[in-house]
């Protein structure tokens, strides 16, 4: 516990990042897959024959490229430093991992995003103002300007999943910078970066529905089934692409991260699904009916697609997303970096120093040795259980431990501390790190809450 300690009850601090993260992923992305939608759309009107037809693609575009710049310049920037604020507080020791050993990355990224934000603004702003050719070329700056933001991004992300063998044989010894290139294109960029691709532009469909649909389908009958049925177009390379990609990306997983979904597959006749197996079955669900919903209400029937079928294609992609996001950070328990940093903040070399010096004797805000057992388990439940665990919210430990007595407590307590390879939590959650009287104070802490009612 280098660090404070950020409590929130009921809902727990790592939800605090998946609210705000859902939404910035869904925006973000669309950031990366609509900034290639209107470079392409707005060539694909410069070459129309039909004048009456470009026209009105044109003015559709102008409105769309509004709203994007509203959506991702506006929403996209404020949920971005939301995260950073929740990751800074949640977990801020991997929060200074990534910022350490990333940090030319995330400064280069910065500046790839002031690029977006300048020529978006610059490309609203200048419909037909300026010449075609430019606005064009405007349109593909910003393009590539996003597309490099998820480049840099995706390798940060995947890092945190597999780091790889080169990265963490340095990890730690001041080395690190050396293998910067390494961490960077780890085990999982290219899958990872082939898939994010790929929702990228269906969620550029998803969103360019939300606009055309708005079209009077009546008064507009061929602007609107053009625009709504070339949209709907967008989804079908990544829905074609995704399955096998899936697949790639579960290959280059670790196998002891493949364990977390096949922990659900292989009992699922006993009754138990994993967090992640259960995501992924999300995921499939939503996806297969999104291509539903958009080729018969969308495709089929354009001109009737009205926009509470687009707000439903929509909501449907914010479930697949967030079902994605989680299921992506369930993959790597139980760490918060892949072999190196457990999810609560833990370094792994870190525990075998921990359990001979004590988890509190480093830990500069924490109550001193002077404090009673319940007030030194109180910190040490803090410091290494809720960061996934609430007492009685999220993954509450009153349930988990419910109908316990305190020489139960003690024996599960100790089960984590000994995390010996059978270990039935092993798979997703990290050992208890400390001394024999750690696991005495933390039982007494538990057994007082649970049993005692403190």
């Amino acid at each position: 516990m280098n660090y404070p300690f950020w409590e929130i009850p009921i809902l727990g601090s790592g939800w605090v990042i998946g609210i705000i993260a859902i939404f910035h992923v869904m925006i973000s992305q669309f950031a990366v897959g609509g900034g290639l939608y209107l470079p392409v759309a707005e060539r694909k009107m410069q070459r129309m024959t039909d004048p009456v037809l470009r026209e009105a693609w044109r003015k559709q575009l102008a409105r769309h490229s509004k709203f994007f710049l509203l959506v991702t310049g506006v929403f996209g920037t404020v949920s971005g430093v939301g995260i950073w604020f929740a990751i800074g507080l949640t977990h801020p020791e991997a929060t200074s991992t990534l910022i350490h050993n990333f940090v030319f990355g995330w400064a280069i990224e910065w500046v790839f995003f002031l690029v977006e934000l300048t020529t978006i603004a610059v490309y609203y702003y200048t419909w037909d103002k300026i010449d075609d050719k430019l606005h064009l070329q405007v349109g593909w700056v910003y393009a590539i300007a996003s597309a490099f933001t998820l480049i840099i991004i995706n390798g940060i992300l995947s890092f945190m999943l597999t780091p790889g063998d080169a990265w963490i044989a340095v990890a730690g010894t001041g080395q690190e910078a050396s293998k910067f290139w390494n961490g960077f294109f780890n085990p999982t960029y290219w899958p990872s970066l082939f898939l994010r691709s790929c929702v990228c532009c269906s969620l550029a469909g998803v969103w360019a529905l939300i606009t055309a649909s708005r079209l009077d389908g009546d008064k507009q009958p061929e602007l609107k089934t053009s625009l709504v049925r070339w949209s709907a177009r967008w989804l079908v390379p990544s829905f074609l692409a995704m399955p096998l990609l899936m697949i790639w990306y579960y290959l280059c997983v670790p196998a002891s991260q493949q364990a977390l979904l096949t922990l659900g597959i292989d009992t699922i006749n006993a009754g138990t699904f994993s967090a992640v197996t259960r995501m992924a079955l999300v995921i499939v669900l939503t996806s297969a009916t999104i291509v539903g919903v958009t080729y018969f209400l969308a495709y089929r029937s354009p001109r009737d697609f009205s926009l509470s079928y687009a707000l439903a294609v929509l909501l449907l992609a914010l479930i697949a997303t967030g079902a994605g996001e989680y299921s992506r950070e369930m993959l790597r328990k139980p760490y918060v970096i892949g072999r190196w940093m457990y999810s609560n903040g833990t370094r792994v070399p870190a525990v075998a120093r921990i359990n001979r010096e004590g988890y509190l004797k480093n830990s500069l805000w924490t109550w001193g040795n002077g404090a009673t057992s319940y007030s030194r388990g109180e910190a040490i439940f803090r410091g290494e259980c809720s960061s996934c665990h609430t007492m009685d919210g999220y993954r509450p430990i009153r349930t988990l431990l419910a109908g316990r007595d305190s020489a139960n407590i003690h024996n599960f307590v100790q089960m984590l501390h000994d995390y010996k390879p059978d270990m039935p939590y092993r798979k997703f959650m990290p050992p208890m790190a400390g001394t024999a009287q750690d696991v005495d104070d933390l039982s007494n802490y538990l057994n007082a809450k649970i049993n005692l009612g403190k």
